[in-house]
Protein backbone atom coordinates (compact mmCIF):
# COMPACT_ATOMS: atom_id res chain seq x y z
CA UNK A 1 0.00 0.00 0.00
CA UNK A 2 1.67 3.50 -0.89
CA UNK A 3 0.36 6.46 1.23
CA UNK A 4 0.31 10.32 0.25
CA UNK A 5 3.50 12.35 1.92
CA UNK A 6 1.33 14.49 3.84
CA UNK A 7 0.14 11.93 5.88
CA UNK A 8 3.73 10.42 6.32
CA UNK A 9 4.54 13.67 7.12
CA UNK A 10 2.35 14.42 9.95
CA UNK A 11 2.75 13.04 13.42
CA UNK A 12 0.35 11.15 15.40
CA UNK A 13 -0.80 13.18 18.39
CA UNK A 14 1.56 12.31 21.66
CA UNK A 15 -1.43 13.05 23.72
CA UNK A 16 -4.08 10.99 21.83
CA UNK A 17 -1.47 8.34 22.33
CA UNK A 18 -0.39 8.36 25.63
CA UNK A 19 -4.19 9.09 26.42
CA UNK A 20 -5.36 5.69 25.89
CA UNK A 21 -2.42 4.52 28.44
CA UNK A 22 -2.99 7.13 31.05
CA UNK A 23 -6.79 5.88 31.27
CA UNK A 24 -5.97 3.44 33.36
CA UNK A 25 -7.88 3.97 37.23
CA UNK A 26 -4.16 3.83 38.87
CA UNK A 27 -2.43 6.07 36.93
CA UNK A 28 -2.36 9.85 38.20
CA UNK A 29 -2.53 11.94 34.42
CA UNK A 30 -1.82 15.29 34.06
CA UNK A 31 -1.13 14.90 30.54
CA UNK A 32 -4.32 15.46 28.54
CA UNK A 33 -5.81 19.61 28.23
CA UNK A 34 -9.39 17.89 29.59
CA UNK A 35 -11.61 20.28 31.00
CA UNK A 36 -12.75 18.86 34.65
CA UNK A 37 -16.15 16.52 34.14
CA UNK A 38 -17.47 18.30 37.48
CA UNK A 39 -17.90 21.11 35.74
CA UNK A 40 -20.31 20.32 32.89
CA UNK A 41 -23.64 21.51 33.32
CA UNK A 42 -25.21 18.02 32.73
CA UNK A 43 -28.96 19.22 34.27
CA UNK A 44 -29.06 22.11 32.62
CA UNK A 45 -28.11 20.40 29.25
CA UNK A 46 -30.38 17.87 29.86
CA UNK A 47 -33.45 20.88 29.94
CA UNK A 48 -31.66 22.35 26.66
CA UNK A 49 -32.01 19.31 24.70
CA UNK A 50 -35.53 18.84 25.59
CA UNK A 51 -36.05 22.11 24.71
CA UNK A 52 -34.52 22.18 21.46
CA UNK A 53 -36.38 19.27 20.50
CA UNK A 54 -39.37 20.96 21.55
CA UNK A 55 -38.86 23.90 19.85
CA UNK A 56 -37.28 22.96 16.72
CA UNK A 57 -38.60 19.41 15.76
CA UNK A 58 -37.01 18.17 12.69
CA UNK A 59 -35.05 20.89 12.14
CA UNK A 60 -32.96 19.40 14.87
CA UNK A 61 -32.26 16.28 12.83
CA UNK A 62 -32.11 17.91 9.19
CA UNK A 63 -29.20 18.85 7.54
CA UNK A 64 -27.82 22.35 8.09
CA UNK A 65 -26.30 25.42 6.39
CA UNK A 66 -22.65 25.43 5.99
CA UNK A 67 -22.03 29.01 8.04
CA UNK A 68 -23.94 27.23 11.05
CA UNK A 69 -26.71 27.94 13.30
CA UNK A 70 -27.80 31.62 12.78
CA UNK A 71 -29.10 32.65 16.20
CA UNK A 72 -25.93 31.00 17.94
CA UNK A 73 -23.55 33.05 15.04
CA UNK A 74 -25.07 36.13 16.06
CA UNK A 75 -25.07 35.09 19.92
CA UNK A 76 -21.38 34.84 19.26
CA UNK A 77 -21.01 37.94 17.19
CA UNK A 78 -22.86 39.95 20.08
CA UNK A 79 -20.25 38.42 22.56
CA UNK A 80 -17.26 39.47 20.91
CA UNK A 81 -19.58 42.98 20.97
CA UNK A 82 -20.02 42.98 24.72
CA UNK A 83 -16.52 41.66 25.85
CA UNK A 84 -14.00 43.39 23.47
CA UNK A 85 -15.99 46.12 21.98
CA UNK A 86 -15.63 44.29 18.40
CA UNK A 87 -18.30 45.25 15.61
CA UNK A 88 -18.66 41.16 14.62
CA UNK A 89 -22.15 40.46 12.48
CA UNK A 90 -23.09 36.87 11.82
CA UNK A 91 -21.83 36.58 8.20
CA UNK A 92 -18.57 37.33 10.42
CA UNK A 93 -18.87 34.26 12.33
CA UNK A 94 -18.49 30.07 10.83
CA UNK A 95 -19.28 27.50 13.31
CA UNK A 96 -16.96 24.38 13.21
CA UNK A 97 -16.30 20.74 14.49
CA UNK A 98 -13.85 22.65 17.29
CA UNK A 99 -11.46 24.94 17.21
CA UNK A 100 -9.31 22.09 15.60
CA UNK A 101 -11.30 21.91 12.11
CA UNK A 102 -10.95 25.59 12.33
CA UNK A 103 -7.04 24.88 11.99
CA UNK A 104 -7.12 22.60 9.19
CA UNK A 105 -9.80 24.74 7.60
CA UNK A 106 -6.75 28.12 6.99
CA UNK A 107 -4.15 25.55 6.53
CA UNK A 108 -6.40 24.39 3.21
CA UNK A 109 -7.86 27.80 2.66
CA UNK A 110 -4.23 29.89 3.18
CA UNK A 111 -1.13 27.07 2.08
CA UNK A 112 0.43 25.78 -1.18
CA UNK A 113 2.89 23.11 -0.36
CA UNK A 114 6.19 24.22 1.32
CA UNK A 115 4.92 27.85 2.33
CA UNK A 116 5.60 29.02 5.60
CA UNK A 117 3.56 29.44 8.89
CA UNK A 118 4.62 31.24 12.05
CA UNK A 119 4.91 28.85 15.05
CA UNK A 120 5.40 29.64 18.56
CA UNK A 121 8.15 28.03 19.58
CA UNK A 122 6.89 25.81 21.72
CA UNK A 123 3.39 25.77 20.40
CA UNK A 124 0.20 24.37 20.44
CA UNK A 125 0.77 20.48 19.24
CA UNK A 126 -3.06 19.97 17.66
CA UNK A 127 -2.09 23.02 15.58
CA UNK A 128 1.16 21.40 14.34
CA UNK A 129 -0.81 18.46 12.96
CA UNK A 130 -3.72 20.02 11.93
CA UNK A 131 -0.87 21.94 9.80
CA UNK A 132 1.25 19.40 8.56
CA UNK A 133 -1.47 18.37 6.63
CA UNK A 134 -0.84 21.11 4.32
CA UNK A 135 3.15 20.27 4.08
CA UNK A 136 4.10 23.90 4.96
CA UNK A 137 7.43 25.20 6.24
CA UNK A 138 7.31 26.04 9.79
CA UNK A 139 9.27 28.62 11.18
CA UNK A 140 9.67 29.02 14.53
CA UNK A 141 9.52 31.95 16.66
CA UNK A 142 10.83 31.96 20.36
CA UNK A 143 8.26 32.65 22.62
CA UNK A 144 9.01 34.73 25.95
CA UNK A 145 6.98 34.95 29.37
CA UNK A 146 5.67 37.85 28.24
CA UNK A 147 4.52 36.27 24.51
CA UNK A 148 6.52 35.74 20.96
CA UNK A 149 9.81 37.60 20.43
CA UNK A 150 8.75 40.56 18.66
CA UNK A 151 12.21 41.24 16.94
CA UNK A 152 12.63 37.68 15.89
CA UNK A 153 8.94 38.18 14.30
CA UNK A 154 10.20 41.22 12.28
CA UNK A 155 13.18 39.33 10.96
CA UNK A 156 11.36 35.95 10.24
CA UNK A 157 8.66 37.94 8.37
CA UNK A 158 11.50 39.88 6.19
CA UNK A 159 13.46 36.68 5.81
CA UNK A 160 11.12 34.44 4.07
CA UNK A 161 8.11 36.16 1.90
CA UNK A 162 6.36 32.69 1.63
CA UNK A 163 4.93 33.46 4.74
CA UNK A 164 1.36 32.92 4.65
CA UNK A 165 -0.30 33.06 8.70
CA UNK A 166 1.09 33.46 12.04
CA UNK A 167 -0.32 31.48 14.57
CA UNK A 168 -0.59 32.42 18.26
CA UNK A 169 -2.57 31.34 21.26
CA UNK A 170 -2.19 34.99 23.34
CA UNK A 171 -4.21 33.94 26.46
CA UNK A 172 -3.15 31.49 28.50
CA UNK A 173 -0.91 29.56 26.04
CA UNK A 174 -0.72 26.08 25.45
CA UNK A 175 1.77 24.46 25.79
CA UNK A 176 2.95 27.56 28.38
CA UNK A 177 0.09 28.89 30.27
CA UNK A 178 1.95 32.36 29.80
CA UNK A 179 -0.19 35.07 28.56
CA UNK A 180 1.01 37.92 26.19
CA UNK A 181 1.28 40.88 27.62
CA UNK A 182 -0.16 44.86 26.70
CA UNK A 183 3.39 45.90 25.49
CA UNK A 184 4.33 42.48 23.52
CA UNK A 185 0.72 42.21 22.38
CA UNK A 186 1.47 46.14 20.95
CA UNK A 187 5.13 45.22 19.66
CA UNK A 188 3.82 42.23 17.86
CA UNK A 189 1.15 44.50 16.00
CA UNK A 190 3.33 47.14 15.02
CA UNK A 191 5.32 44.09 13.41
CA UNK A 192 2.58 42.23 11.35
CA UNK A 193 0.64 45.29 10.60
CA UNK A 194 3.42 45.80 8.10
CA UNK A 195 3.06 42.46 5.85
CA UNK A 196 0.88 40.83 4.12
CA UNK A 197 0.12 38.08 6.70
CA UNK A 198 -3.16 36.49 8.68
CA UNK A 199 -2.97 36.56 12.37
CA UNK A 200 -4.47 33.90 14.04
CA UNK A 201 -5.29 34.23 17.74
CA UNK A 202 -6.65 31.10 18.97
CA UNK A 203 -8.35 31.81 22.05
CA UNK A 204 -10.14 28.87 23.74
CA UNK A 205 -8.92 29.23 27.42
CA UNK A 206 -9.52 33.25 27.33
CA UNK A 207 -12.34 33.40 29.16
CA UNK A 208 -10.67 31.46 32.40
CA UNK A 209 -9.07 34.01 34.18
CA UNK A 210 -8.81 34.22 37.65
CA UNK A 211 -6.00 37.17 38.39
CA UNK A 212 -4.80 39.81 35.88
CA UNK A 213 -6.71 42.04 33.63
CA UNK A 214 -8.37 40.82 30.66
CA UNK A 215 -6.77 42.36 27.53
CA UNK A 216 -7.52 43.38 24.18
CA UNK A 217 -6.40 41.05 21.24
CA UNK A 218 -3.57 41.92 18.93
CA UNK A 219 -5.29 41.77 16.02
CA UNK A 220 -8.90 42.02 16.03
CA UNK A 221 -10.65 45.02 15.11
CA UNK A 222 -7.39 46.85 13.41
CA UNK A 223 -5.71 44.31 11.47
CA UNK A 224 -7.63 43.30 7.76
CA UNK A 225 -6.17 40.12 8.03
CA UNK A 226 -7.13 38.90 11.44
CA UNK A 227 -8.48 35.99 12.43
CA UNK A 228 -9.72 34.84 16.03
CA UNK A 229 -10.64 31.40 16.79
CA UNK A 230 -13.05 30.61 19.60
CA UNK A 231 -14.83 26.83 21.30
CA UNK A 232 -17.31 26.37 24.06
CA UNK A 233 -15.45 23.29 24.73
CA UNK A 234 -13.49 25.00 27.83
CA UNK A 235 -16.83 26.77 29.13
CA UNK A 236 -20.00 24.28 28.37
CA UNK A 237 -18.84 20.87 27.22
CA UNK A 238 -16.42 19.52 24.83
CA UNK A 239 -17.89 16.19 23.62
CA UNK A 240 -19.92 18.50 21.21
CA UNK A 241 -17.12 19.91 19.42
CA UNK A 242 -18.29 23.46 18.76
CA UNK A 243 -15.89 25.81 17.85
CA UNK A 244 -15.95 28.95 15.72
CA UNK A 245 -13.88 31.51 13.34
CA UNK A 246 -14.52 35.02 13.68
CA UNK A 247 -13.19 37.50 11.08
CA UNK A 248 -14.03 40.74 8.82
CA UNK A 249 -12.27 39.51 5.91
CA UNK A 250 -14.74 38.68 3.76
CA UNK A 251 -12.77 37.01 0.83
CA UNK A 252 -11.15 34.53 3.63
CA UNK A 253 -14.56 33.86 5.21
CA UNK A 254 -15.81 32.92 1.89
CA UNK A 255 -12.95 30.40 1.32
CA UNK A 256 -13.00 28.84 4.62
CA UNK A 257 -17.03 28.10 3.81
CA UNK A 258 -15.81 26.47 0.28
CA UNK A 259 -13.64 24.06 2.17
CA UNK A 260 -16.20 23.70 4.64
CA UNK A 261 -18.80 22.37 2.71
CA UNK A 262 -16.27 20.06 1.02
CA UNK A 263 -14.73 18.60 4.45
CA UNK A 264 -18.08 18.53 6.51
CA UNK A 265 -21.28 19.99 4.38
CA UNK A 266 -21.85 21.51 8.19
CA UNK A 267 -20.93 21.24 11.52
CA UNK A 268 -23.34 19.20 13.82
CA UNK A 269 -27.04 21.30 14.12
CA UNK A 270 -28.50 19.24 17.04
CA UNK A 271 -25.13 19.91 19.02
CA UNK A 272 -25.63 23.77 17.81
CA UNK A 273 -29.12 24.47 18.64
CA UNK A 274 -28.47 22.84 22.36
CA UNK A 275 -25.81 24.66 23.15
CA UNK A 276 -27.83 27.96 21.93
CA UNK A 277 -30.29 26.79 23.96
CA UNK A 278 -28.25 26.70 27.12
CA UNK A 279 -26.86 29.85 26.59
CA UNK A 280 -29.60 32.09 26.09
CA UNK A 281 -31.39 30.32 29.10
CA UNK A 282 -28.62 30.03 31.76
CA UNK A 283 -26.33 32.09 33.40
CA UNK A 284 -23.03 31.60 31.21
CA UNK A 285 -21.16 33.93 33.91
CA UNK A 286 -21.99 32.36 37.12
CA UNK A 287 -20.88 29.17 35.57
CA UNK A 288 -18.25 30.16 33.91
CA UNK A 289 -17.46 31.65 37.52
CA UNK A 290 -17.19 28.18 38.95
CA UNK A 291 -15.27 26.37 36.59
CA UNK A 292 -12.97 29.53 37.21
CA UNK A 293 -12.39 29.29 41.12
CA UNK A 294 -12.23 25.46 40.44
CA UNK A 295 -9.11 25.41 38.49
CA UNK A 296 -7.77 28.58 40.58
CA UNK A 297 -8.02 25.75 43.25
CA UNK A 298 -6.17 23.29 41.47
CA UNK A 299 -3.63 25.44 39.75
CA UNK A 300 -2.67 26.49 43.17
CA UNK A 301 -2.48 23.21 44.53
CA UNK A 302 0.25 22.00 42.01
CA UNK A 303 2.13 25.43 42.22
CA UNK A 304 2.61 24.92 46.08
CA UNK A 305 2.96 21.37 45.62
CA UNK A 306 5.75 22.04 42.81
CA UNK A 307 7.59 24.68 45.57
CA UNK A 308 7.41 22.09 47.92
CA UNK A 309 8.32 18.79 45.78
CA UNK A 310 10.29 19.67 43.14
CA UNK A 311 14.42 20.78 43.07
CA UNK A 312 14.96 24.35 43.07
CA UNK A 313 16.66 24.08 40.05
CA UNK A 314 13.63 23.57 38.01
CA UNK A 315 11.86 26.08 36.70
CA UNK A 316 7.98 26.76 35.69
CA UNK A 317 5.27 29.31 34.59
CA UNK A 318 2.98 30.84 36.82
CA UNK A 319 -0.44 31.08 34.73
CA UNK A 320 -2.88 33.79 35.34
CA UNK A 321 -6.02 31.42 34.09
CA UNK A 322 -6.56 28.83 31.81
CA UNK A 323 -5.14 24.49 32.65
CA UNK A 324 -1.47 24.27 31.96
CA UNK A 325 2.02 24.87 33.43
CA UNK A 326 5.24 24.39 31.60
CA UNK A 327 7.83 23.14 33.48
CA UNK A 328 11.97 23.54 32.95
CA UNK A 329 14.30 20.85 33.96
CA UNK A 330 18.25 21.63 34.55
CA UNK A 331 20.07 21.11 30.98
CA UNK A 332 21.09 18.02 29.69
CA UNK A 333 17.73 15.98 31.21
CA UNK A 334 15.58 14.63 29.01
CA UNK A 335 12.27 14.84 29.58
CA UNK A 336 11.23 11.65 27.28
CA UNK A 337 13.28 10.06 30.09
CA UNK A 338 11.60 11.93 32.81
CA UNK A 339 8.23 10.76 31.66
CA UNK A 340 9.39 7.29 31.13
CA UNK A 341 10.38 7.12 34.29
CA UNK A 342 7.11 9.05 35.81
CA UNK A 343 5.14 6.43 33.93
CA UNK A 344 6.78 3.46 36.08
CA UNK A 345 5.68 5.15 39.05
CA UNK A 346 2.17 6.01 37.49
CA UNK A 347 2.29 9.94 36.64
CA UNK A 348 2.09 11.38 33.10
CA UNK A 349 2.48 14.41 31.69
CA UNK A 350 3.17 15.37 27.92
CA UNK A 351 7.33 15.73 27.15
CA UNK A 352 7.96 18.74 25.53
CA UNK A 353 9.23 17.29 22.11
CA UNK A 354 6.02 17.46 20.48
CA UNK A 355 5.40 21.15 21.37
CA UNK A 356 8.10 21.90 18.79
CA UNK A 357 8.19 21.92 15.15
CA UNK A 358 12.46 20.83 15.23
CA UNK A 359 13.78 20.18 18.28
CA UNK A 360 13.88 16.71 19.87
CA UNK A 361 15.11 15.43 23.63
CA UNK A 362 14.31 18.85 25.24
CA UNK A 363 13.66 19.47 28.84
CA UNK A 364 10.62 21.03 28.69
CA UNK A 365 7.01 19.49 29.78
CA UNK A 366 3.47 20.23 30.00
CA UNK A 367 1.27 19.49 33.08
CA UNK A 368 -2.22 20.06 33.66
CA UNK A 369 -4.33 20.42 36.37
CA UNK A 370 -7.37 21.08 35.46
CA UNK A 371 -8.57 17.17 36.27
CA UNK A 372 -7.27 16.18 39.32
CA UNK A 373 -8.08 17.08 42.48
CA UNK A 374 -6.02 19.43 44.92
CA UNK A 375 -5.14 15.66 47.17
CA UNK A 376 -4.38 13.48 43.92
CA UNK A 377 -2.62 17.02 42.28
CA UNK A 378 0.19 16.63 45.23
CA UNK A 379 0.72 12.97 45.29
CA UNK A 380 1.64 13.30 41.99
CA UNK A 381 3.94 16.35 42.13
CA UNK A 382 5.71 14.48 45.11
CA UNK A 383 5.72 11.39 43.12
CA UNK A 384 7.96 13.40 40.08
CA UNK A 385 9.35 15.24 42.89
CA UNK A 386 11.30 12.16 43.99
CA UNK A 387 12.63 10.88 40.24
CA UNK A 388 13.99 14.52 40.08
CA UNK A 389 15.93 14.70 43.18
CA UNK A 390 17.42 10.94 41.97
CA UNK A 391 18.26 12.18 38.55
CA UNK A 392 20.16 15.38 39.87
CA UNK A 393 21.85 13.41 42.09
CA UNK A 394 22.16 10.35 39.49
CA UNK A 395 23.50 13.70 37.42
CA UNK A 396 25.99 14.96 39.55
CA UNK A 397 27.57 11.68 40.76
CA UNK A 398 28.49 11.69 36.75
Amino acid sequence: MKYSDKILNTPSSFIRNILKVTDAPDVISFAGGLPNPISFPIDEMQQSINHAIEENGAKLFQYSTTEGYLPLRQYIAEKYKTDYGLEFDSEDILITTGSQQALQLLSQVLLNNGEGIVMEEPGYLGAIQAFSLAEPQFHSVALEEDGLNAEQLEQTLAENDNIKFIYTVPNFHNPTGITYSREKREAIYEVVKKYDVVLVEDDPYGELRWTGEKLPYIGAGRLENSVLLGSFSKIVTPGMRLGFVATKNKELMHHMNTVKQATDLHTNIFSQMIIYDYLVNNDLASHVNKIINLYETQANAMLNAIAKYFPSSVKHTNPEGGMFIWVTLEDGISALDFFQKAMEEKVAFVPGDPFYTNKTNVNTLRLNYTNSSPDIIEEGIKRLGKILYAISANKQMV
